[in-house]
C-alpha cells in the first residue's frame, strides 16, 4: 500500500457509533411521548370527611372545632369549613345567619318526628335564591317518588303481603309530605358549606344561630368530600334518628353521596327505593 493512502476506518467503530446514534433517537421519541400522555389523577377514590362521625360525642366536637378554628391560619382565599345551626332555618333565615360570608352548599333535611327523612346537600352560592331553586327541584323528586310508592303498593306482589304494602304505602306517605314542605321553602336547612379567611370565620362563629365552625383546611375539592354535621336535635352522642315507621332503619347505609349540580344522593341514614319491582328498602325516603 502506498505510504500516502490513509487508512480505512474500522467497520466496526461505524457500526459502533451507528447503533449509539439510533439509541439516541428511540430515547428522544421515547421522552417526547411521555411528555404528551395525560397525567392521571392520583386522587381518585380518595374522599375526604368532615362533621361528627356516628357514635361521636357532639360537645367534644364543636370544642375541638372552636380549638381548631382558634389556631386557624389559611393563605387567600381561606379555608372551607362546615357550618352547623342550632335550629332548622329557613332558606331567608341560612341567609341572614350566615351574613355575608361566602357559601359554597347548605345541607337539609324535613325534620318529620320519628322519622329518618333524606339528607340533601344543594349548591348553593346565593342566598336565599339558590336553596330555593334546590328545594323545588328535589319536590319534584319526591313527587315522583310517592307515586312510585303508589305505583308498587297498587301492584299485585303488595295486594298479596299486607306488610309490604304497608311500608310502600308509609314511603308514599313521607315522600307526599316532604314534598310538600320543601315545596314551601320549608325551616329544614341545619347545616352550610362555607369558604372564608380564618378572621371571617371566626366573626361567622360569633353569629346568631352558629352552632359551630368546623374548619376544613384539607378540602381542596367538594365533589370529593363528605360532610355530617351534627342534627340540631342531636346534643349528645351523634346517631341515626329513630324511625317509628313500618320498616325501621336500614343499618346498612353509607355515607351521603357528592353533590350533584344542584341536589346530593341519598343520606346517611336513609336509602330510596329501587327501580323495577321487588321488595323495598326499609327505609321509605331517597
Amino acid at each position: 500500500m502506498p505510504a500516502d493512502v490513509p487508512p480505512r476506518p474500522s467497520r466496526s467503530g461505524l457500526l459502533t457509533w451507528v447503533a449509539l446514534g439510533c439509541a439516541a433517537l428511540v430515547l428522544l421519541v421515547a421522552v417526547v411521548q411521555r411528555r404528551d400522555e395525560p397525567v392521571g389523577d392520583r386522587t381518585v377514590g380518595e374522599v375526604t370527611r368532615v362533621g361528627v362521625a356516628d357514635g361521636d360525642a357532639i360537645p367534644a366536637y364543636l370544642r375541638a372545632g372552636a380549638d381548631e378554628l382558634g389556631r386557624l391560619d389559611a393563605p387567600a382565599p381561606g379555608s372551607y369549613a362546615l357550618v352547623s345551626f342550632a335550629a332548622y332555618l329557613t332558606p331567608a333565615q341560612a341567609a341572614t345567619a350566615l351574613g355575608a360570608t361566602p357559601v359554597s352548599a347548605v345541607l337539609a333535611r324535613v325534620p318529620l318526628p320519628g322519622r329518618q327523612t333524606e339528607i340533601v346537600r344543594l349548591a348553593a352560592l346565593r342566598l336565599p335564591q339558590d336553596v330555593v331553586a334546590g328545594m323545588a327541584e328535589v319536590a319534584g323528586r319526591k313527587d315522583r317518588e310517592a307515586a312510585d310508592y303508589r305505583a308498587r303498593a297498587a301492584a299485585p306482589a303488595a295486594t298479596a303481603d299486607p306488610a309490604l304494602r304497608r311500608v310502600y304505602v308509609d314511603g308514599a306517605s313521607v315522600a307526599t309530605r316532604e314534598a310538600a314542605a320543601y315545596r314551601a321553602g320549608c325551616a329544614c336547612v341545619y347545616a352550610a358549606v362555607v369558604r372564608d379567611t380564618p378572621a371571617g370565620l371566626r366573626a361567622l362563629a360569633a353569629r346568631a344561630g352558629v352552632r359551630g365552625v368546623d374548619p376544613a383546611p384539607e378540602v381542596t375539592r367538594l365533589d370529593r368530600t363528605v360532610f355530617t354535621p351534627p342534627l340540631p336535635e342531636q346534643r349528645e352522642v351523634a346517631r341515626p334518628p329513630a324511625d317509628t315507621g313500618p320498616a325501621g332503619p336500614d343499618p346498612g347505609m353509607g355515607d351521603s353521596s357528592e353533590a350533584a349540580p344542584t341536589v346530593s344522593g341519598p343520606s346517611p341514614w336513609a336509602r330510596g327505593p329501587a327501580p323495577g319491582p321487588g321488595t323495598p328498602n326499609p327505609a321509605p325516603t331517597s
